[in-house]
């Protein structure tokens, strides 16, 4: 990291008088509501389903209509904090999640409930970025920002497991709308708290690629859409031929080759093609796509196999990933301290192998398995490998990064593990409904395939379902793989000493 991620224009506008610690607070909440947001529905899905009358394939998308407009939306968003002012679009953005939190809320019909998701994903492809480049605007380069990353990583890390509590609680002691409601009040503070405590960022001159926005957005949502639908059926028949799925496919790959021909030409590129020039900065982004694919999808799939195959409730859950939050958070500290002393490589590595090894270990779940000797386990190991995995990732993808170009290098990464996770959520799925499928069919000749087992569940059902969820996990654990490729092959073995580290 040979430079200061800030332009000398930045640092006149850090807020060296204020609390840095209250400003740290407000940015790291703003973090926690959009990565516990991904996750907190998941517990609630059983009963969203049961209310709202959604198929087991339409349930995916009330995960993916955030995903996917949080992922597809990124790029814009740190754009628009760029040109327009990091401030003032962190607080746009949070107002615009809460009022979409509320509408959702009062959801009475599925297409209502998607488009709330949908625009909640919009304001938090605002936020993330607008917080990830505050951090770097409001801490100057060294210790400060190293402790500042450290909290907002922690942030990172928790908010995905500390979203399958906070659904169980309020499923259970409330209602499923509470999932949405409890944003609301949060939202509506850190967006008042903002303007006091976090420093002014001006504008810069410039204009948005809205293009290449459109053809970013449009190609992932047709590639999760054709690979969530290429799923084998009950009766044997593949999809991959189908004429929609190969359309979606289609379209998904020329969009997303159309995106990158647009970047290469235009003068406002939505992503830079110097960005990319850093091969420690693109292996960085690789290795956090390559990990949100793997990852996103088994949270996705444990939900349901804690519910559905082992009958836990909805509050049962979420106690049973409290284990994985606290690795997280322990780790994300312990690479906080680390990484000026060992560089980035090691705990990538560490982490990739954890990482790898946890989702290997899950895929022997059984149906008769325990919590403590099936599940705990890896549960800890992955989520250790997550966290050694944060810190180092951030501080890569953001080293050396100018201030004009700081809101667009933060949003790529999150790009990554959203867009990521999106199509492990579909790619995961295809693997698991498929062997799913396969498991029913030998024994049994169900009219139709559920997507997500309902409780009482037959018992050749709920093998079927571990097969599929474990075979899932197992691919995981492949594409896990390519965190320890990335990272021997393009981040270097220790990290640069900054500019400002080396003044006296």
């Amino acid at each position: 990291m040979a430079t200061t991620i800030s332009a000398a224009g930045d640092t006149g506008t850090r807020n060296e008088g204020r609390h840095l610690g209250v400003a740290l607070l407000v940015i790291a909440t703003a973090q926690l509501m959009v990565v516990l947001d991904a996750t907190v529905v998941n517990v609630a899905l059983p009963r969203i389903q049961a209310a709202l009358g959604f198929s087991g394939a339409g349930l995916e998308w009330v995960v993916n209509a955030y995903a996917l407009t949080l992922g597809g939306l990124l790029l814009l968003g740190g754009r628009a904090g760029d040109l327009l002012g990091r401030r003032r679009m962190f607080v746009t953005g949070l107002l615009l999640f809460s009022a979409a939190s509320l509408a959702g809320g009062f959801a009475t019909s599925q297409a209502w409930l998607l488009a709330a998701r949908a625009v909640q994903g919009a304001g938090s492809a605002i936020v993330a970025p607008a917080a990830l480049s505050l951090v770097a605007t409001t801490f100057s380069e060294g210790p400060a920002r190293r402790r500042a990353m450290g909290v907002y990583a922690a942030m990172s890390v928790a908010g995905a497991a500390a979203g399958l509590l906070a659904g169980g609680l309020l499923v259970t002691y409330a209602s499923w709308r509470w999932v949405m409601f409890v944003n609301v009040p949060i939202g509506i503070a850190v967006a008042l708290a903002a303007p006091a405590v976090l420093p002014r960022t001006p504008g810069r001159p410039g204009r948005f690629d809205l293009p290449g926005a459109i053809a970013a957005t449009g190609g992932v949502a047709a590639l999760v859409y054709g690979l969530s639908n290429a799923a084998t059926s009950p009766d044997g028949t593949s999809h991959w031929a189908d004429g929609k799925v190969v359309a979606a496919l289609t379209a998904g790959v020329v969009l997303l080759a159309a995106f990158a021909v647009i970047e290469t030409r235009s003068r406002h590129a939505l992503l830079p093609v110097r960005l990319l020039r850093s091969r420690d900065r693109l292996g960085a982004n690789l290795i956090m796509l390559a990990v949100g694919t793997a990852m996103f999808g088994v949270f996705f799939f444990l939900v349901l196999f804690v519910q559905d195959v082992w009958g836990y409730s909805a509050l049962r859950t979420g106690v049973a990933f409290l284990p994985l939050t606290a690795a997280m958070l322990a780790a994300s500290a312990a690479a906080t301290t680390l990484v000026s002393r060992t560089g980035p490589r090691p705990l990538l590595l560490a982490g990739g192998v954890a990482i790898g090894g946890g989702l290997y270990w899950l895929s022997q779940l059984t149906e008769h398995g325990t919590y403590a000797g099936g599940l705990l386990g890896p549960s800890l190991l992955a989520g250790a490998g997550f966290g050694l995995l944060v810190v180092p990732l951030q501080l890569t993808a953001l080293g050396g990064v100018a201030g004009a170009d700081s809101g667009v290098a933060a949003s790529l990464l999150n790009v990554g593990r959203q867009v990521g996770g999106c199509i492990g959520l579909a790619v995961l799925g295809t693997v698991a409904w498929t062997v799913v499928a396969g498991g029913i069919r030998a024994q049994a000749a169900p009219s139709a395939r559920p997507a997500v087992a309902a409780p009482g569940q037959s018992p050749v059902y709920r093998h079927a379902l571990v097969a599929g969820f474990d075979r899932a996990f197992l691919v995981a654990a492949a594409i896990s793989v390519l965190v320890l490729v990335a990272a021997i092959t393009m981040i270097r073995g220790r990290a640069t000493p900054t500019r400002e580290s080396r003044r006296p």
